[in-house]
């Protein structure tokens, strides 16, 4: 017979500096006003409108919490007569994802209190969003109690949670603590390790934080096997005033290793190498450098991984740093036909969990299955490195998403787990289609279709491209259709060339970019000539109004023959607009023979000024490049499956990190 043990699972936890923009994640004072049913909405536009635009309306009713409710890292503290609900993004127990990818069947809540009458009351969910009561245990007379509650994990096959509810009563209450355990086999008793992966690049202040608040937790310190930084900048980790309280934290755990700037990819990889090289840790964890993090959500993460039926890669959430109660996305997928990332089936992106909590929001008890994590947090165990490879390298973008389609082929999930989660600058605030990284992002998609896609030609990808580039041309972003077109060639190179340009591609980029006027970015305003034109908008209308779907259609078809007319004189020595980057959208640019146009960190400006005849060359260039492409689609298929193994290894990896490991510009703790 087979023993067992008893492992914690997870555990009640609050924020650690007490933050009241986060606490909505943790605890939770509000009723839950549960919205409609999608069935019930029915197939009506308007009506699935109309719910979509409820559903994100606010649902609070102003219950404050103080943050002298916050006795400790575990315990907190509710008046009398209150009520307050633990059924939160971090304090909730995701029993779907346990039910459906690990070995547990079943769990163990125990909750600790103090206070007279205190009551907690155990709920659970189902997909659909609905709630019940499970249990309920009071204190009654005595001063304190401790409530065991034994749940099972059957009826979770879509998606719920269980959670608990504590209302206090004649007493002041505090709910000491909470944990979640299972009885699991005694040879998965013992945690796993970690070596946590940071890539950095001029963030210095920024990634010694992130160390300081990773090596301070005492509950993940055993945990770590080791904490690597990729130093690929100038201005170094290294130098910073923080980085003395990270090393007296992290110790000898701490290796900063410098090498050049070989981007996402290549700092990820060198992590990944490190760490199967080393052989000690059982997983590697990619990580941003700037991103604030609840280290409890590794120890979850880590756990979550050492009870999964099969070794399974186990990603974070991304919550927004500036508005830290709104969660990004909750779990993407790569769509096969346009082969492109998305949020998953069901998700609602951008959160907000002050605004509408969990218990009042019906998708997210749904489970999310996804096809890949972000690395701004992604758990991923040695023995998969060791069976796929490592990253692809290719710098930056698609390395993550391209990983996990690779994993899920060979038979290895991702999970992107609730309740471990990172504070990161959304990817909304940036508009990197346009700058030096549009490069990668059209090279690397069409590497990782051309990996995995499962259609000919890559579906519609060849397709949307083509009308991506002459959406930028009529936009007068030539410097964008440039490096577009670079990206393009180098995809039909092969990829036996990728290694040998990751040092040197960004700069080649860059270089292209300079020479177009609409890259060349100003933070003076005085740096452009004054707003004139010679012809005023039609009737004095203002054209920042959002088209419909008809006169898109017209713009369409419309704009790429008017780029062929000579400019108005005047377009030349001033722009005839500016244009907030919110609204520079290719129909309404399309509309000027010049225009200042800022970017979306509102720090600079460039001046977009339309030439027919770099738009006539732009555009056959276009036209051959797409046609050759899906030309040499199957070729080119053929030839990059065939070296995916060899270009991710870690023998050709060790090749490119050769110039920096002969020396081994290692700065160890």
């Amino acid at each position: 017979m087979s023993t067992t043990s008893t492992r914690l699972l997870q555990r009640q936890v609050l924020p650690v500096d007490r933050d009241l923009d986060v606490l909505p994640l943790y605890v939770d004072p509000e009723p839950a006003v549960l919205d409609a049913d999608k069935y019930e909405v029915g197939s009506n536009r308007n009506a699935r409108e109309l719910n979509v635009a409820t559903m994100r309306q606010g649902v609070t009713t102003g219950a404050q919490l103080h943050p002298d409710q916050i006795v400790s890292r575990t315990a907190m503290s509710i008046p009398s007569g209150d009520r307050l609900s633990f059924g939160t993004y971090f304090n909730a127990f995701p029993a779907s994802y346990w039910r459906r990818w690990s070995i547990v069947t079943s769990v163990r809540l125990t909750v600790r209190v103090t206070g007279r009458g205190a009551s907690v009351i155990v709920y659970k969910s189902m997909a659909r969003g609905n709630s019940q009561r499970v249990e309920t245990a009071t204190t009654g007379s005595e001063s304190s109690g401790t409530f065991v509650f034994d749940l099972s994990l059957k009826p979770f096959v879509d998606g719920g949670w269980y959670w608990y509810d504590v209302v206090a009563g004649d007493d002041e209450v505090v709910v000491e603590s909470a944990e979640w355990t299972a009885e699991v086999p005694a040879d998965r008793q013992a945690h796993g390790t970690v070596d946590l992966v940071i890539t950095t690049m001029n963030r210095p202040d920024f990634c010694a934080k992130l160390l300081q608040q990773v090596g301070e937790d005492d509950a993940l310190r055993p945990y770590l096997d080791s904490v690597m930084v990729m130093e690929q900048g100038t201005d170094k980790v290294v130098d910073s005033p923080e980085l003395p309280a990270a090393r007296e934290a992290l110790g000898d755990l701490l290796r900063i290793i410098e090498q050049g700037n070989l981007g996402g990819s290549g700092g990820y990889a060198r992590g990944q190498l490190e760490s199967v090289r080393k052989g000690t840790a059982t997983y590697a964890m990619m990580m941003d450098d700037d991103v604030v993090c609840e280290p409890e959500g590794i120890i979850r993460a880590i756990t979550f991984g050492d009870l999964a039926r099969r070794p399974t890669i186990v990603g974070g959430h991304m919550f927004n740093l500036f508005s830290r109660s709104r969660l990004h996305s909750f779990g993407e997928v790569v769509q096969p036909w346009r082969f492109w990332w998305q949020s998953a089936p069901g998700v609602f992106g951008d959160w907000d969990f002050a605004s509408r909590n969990l218990r009042s929001t019906r998708w997210l008890h749904q489970r999310i299955d996804v096809d890949f994590n972000g690395w701004f947090m992604c758990l991923i165990p040695r023995l998969v490195l060791e069976d796929i490879g490592l990253s692809l390298p290719v710098f930056i973008k698609w390395d993550d998403s391209e990983f996990g389609l690779r994993a899920k082929a060979a038979g290895y999930p991702t999970v992107t787990f609730p309740g471990a989660a990172v504070w990161h600058v959304p990817w909304t605030d940036k508009n990197d289609a346009l700058d030096w990284q549009a490069y990668f992002h059209v090279r690397n998609r069409f590497v990782a279709a051309l990996l995995h896609s499962p259609y000919p030609h890559g579906g519609r990808m060849i397709r949307e491209s083509r009308n991506h580039q002459i959406a930028h041309l009529v936009a007068m972003q030539y410097s964008t259709v440039e490096i577009r077109h670079q990206a393009l060639l180098d995809v039909l190179e092969g990829p036996r060339a990728l290694h040998a340009q990751l040092a040197t591609k960004l700069a080649e980029v860059n270089a292209t970019r300079k020479q177009f006027t609409d890259a060349r970015l100003q933070a003076d305003p005085d740096s452009f000539a004054p707003v004139r034109r010679s012809k005023p908008p039609r009737k004095g209308k203002d054209d920042s109004a959002v088209p419909g779907r008809m006169a898109l259609l017209v713009s369409a078809g419309l704009m790429p023959i008017r780029q062929l007319k000579k400019p108005r004189p005047l377009s030349r020595s001033n722009p005839e607009a500016e244009v907030r980057a919110m609204d520079a959208k290719w129909y309404r640019l399309a509309r000027y023979d010049s225009a200042v146009v800022s970017m979306n960190d509102g720090s600079s400006a460039a001046l977009y000024q339309r030439d027919p005849e770099t738009f006539r060359e732009l555009m056959t260039k276009t036209l051959q490049l797409h046609e050759r492409l899906k030309r040499e689609w199957p070729r080119l298929v053929e030839e990059y499956r065939a070296e995916l193994g060899n270009i991710t290894s870690p023998e050709a990896w060790e090749e490119t990190f050769r110039p920096w490991t002969e020396d081994r510009a290692d700065l160890d703790g």
